[in-house]
């Protein structure tokens, strides 16, 4: 928009680089200031735990309801039978729904640390609710009729996977009906008026606003976030051991914490404005530290992060033990821990398989060659391949390193 925002919400979204785009930016801006708006985000179930990568949408959900809106959160218990197709390579495989249930339940205990689910508060929904009981004749006589094959495979989310000749199957091709329809059955329900999502979600989010234009004769609206990439060409929340989860029980608090610490200097202002809370003025001063002193800036970021997800002891517990690791040479409580019975070490137990079963490589043989490479270290020394560890070598935890940044303890349980 040409004008600064008059919303508080939409000069967050603005100033902090939140907003990628938006159907209708100034419409948008008056029915935020007339009064709260509901808006919601949509979240398959596809594993037990939210990432790194759903972070930022999050964080858009919070400053939502801080500056006096409704948030949803949309647990997709139907959509995820279906799978999101949307610049994919190939299909999602179909879950149980158990499973999906069993994933909901985890990705809650996730949302709870950034909304507020009280009364009059945010509000959790699943699209089972309306998607599950669907009469197929009726709904493609009601729903289906408004939506035009051609316009549908036009959508880049769908024409790239065309493109490749990949195969696209009739029940992803139905997907992004749903969540159309997802939008029309929210507005019906809660007078939800704004969808929000990544930028790779845009085509579906249109098709929502023009299904329910259609149907009921309604103005809503669509915005999204940039997708982001570190400054390096990385997709966001992807580390050398996988996906940076949000769940204490899948990625301890300690390598949640390390990640951000690890955040490239070019990095550090932008994820201070998206992932944090500092005042813009202070995320400012700490992205222009040069040198070494862009380190605090750094750890300033960990914790501020890591506090919001797993609380503020969490992240100066993790800061104590990246400073007895680091900078006192010693060996950190919080560590990554790989816990070796007594009886695994009857007969000792390689070097190179305590790396791989520690999760600092993905291999033998790629524990060999960190190892040939001098990448590799026992208790602070250079490690040597052909090392055997007994259950006498931990009589106390030994402590394990991968390059500069990866360590874990192992202990004899």
């Amino acid at each position: 928009m040409q004008n600064k925002p008059k919303s508080e919400f939409l000069s967050v979204m603005t100033s902090r680089g939140y907003l990628a785009d938006c159907t209708d930016i100034e419409a948008l801006d008056e029915a935020l200031l007339d009064g709260p708006v509901t808006a919601y985000i949509g979240y398959d179930a596809t594993a037990a735990s939210l990432h790194v990568g759903h972070l930022l949408n999050i964080m858009m959900l919070r400053w939502f309801q801080k500056t006096g809106n409704r948030p949803i959160t949309l647990m997709g218990g139907g959509t995820t039978k279906v799978g999101d197709p949307s610049f994919r390579s190939d299909e999602r495989p179909l879950l149980g729904p158990e499973q999906i249930q069993s994933n909901i339940d985890g990705m809650q205990r996730v949302f709870a640390r950034y909304l507020d689910y009280g009364a009059d508060g945010a509000v959790m929904l699943n699209n089972a609710e309306w998607l599950d009981g669907l009469n197929y004749l009726d709904f493609l006589r009601d729903i289906g009729r408004h939506f035009s094959v051609n316009r549908m495979l036009a959508f880049e989310s769908v024409k790239s996977r065309l493109d490749r000749e990949q195969s696209l199957s009739f029940l992803e091709f139905n997907y992004m009906i749903l969540q159309a329809y997802d939008f029309l059955e929210l507005y019906r329900r809660h007078d939800c008026r704004l969808q929000m999502g990544g930028s790779d979600q845009w085509g579906n989010i249109i098709n929502g606003i023009d299904l329910t234009r259609r149907v009921l004769d309604r103005e809503i609206f669509g915005l999204t976030s940039p997708l982001l990439t570190t400054s390096d060409g990385r997709k966001m929340g992807k580390s050398q051991g996988g996906a940076v989860w949000l769940s204490a029980d899948m990625l301890s608090p300690y390598e949640f914490w390390q990640f951000w610490r690890n955040t490239t200097d070019a990095d550090v202002g932008r994820f201070l404005k998206l992932y944090t809370e500092l005042p813009l003025a202070e995320c400012e001063r700490l992205s222009a530290l040069q040198g070494s002193e862009i380190n605090a800036a750094k750890i300033i970021l960990a914790n501020e992060v890591t506090g919001l997800l797993h609380g503020p002891e969490a992240a100066e517990a993790a800061e104590a033990t990246a400073r007895a690791v680091f900078e006192q040479g010693g060996v950190g409580e919080d560590l990554p821990t790989l816990t070796i019975s007594a009886e695994e070490l009857a007969d000792g137990i390689s070097l190179t398989q305590l790396f791989v079963r520690a999760g600092l490589a993905k291999s033998g043989k790629d524990a060999k060659r960190l190892i040939a490479e001098g990448g590799a270290r026992l208790n602070d020394a250079p490690a040597s391949e052909g090392t055997m560890i007994s259950a006498a070598d931990l009589a106390e935890p030994i402590k394990l390193t991968a390059g500069r940044k990866r360590h874990a303890l192992v202990t004899l349980g």
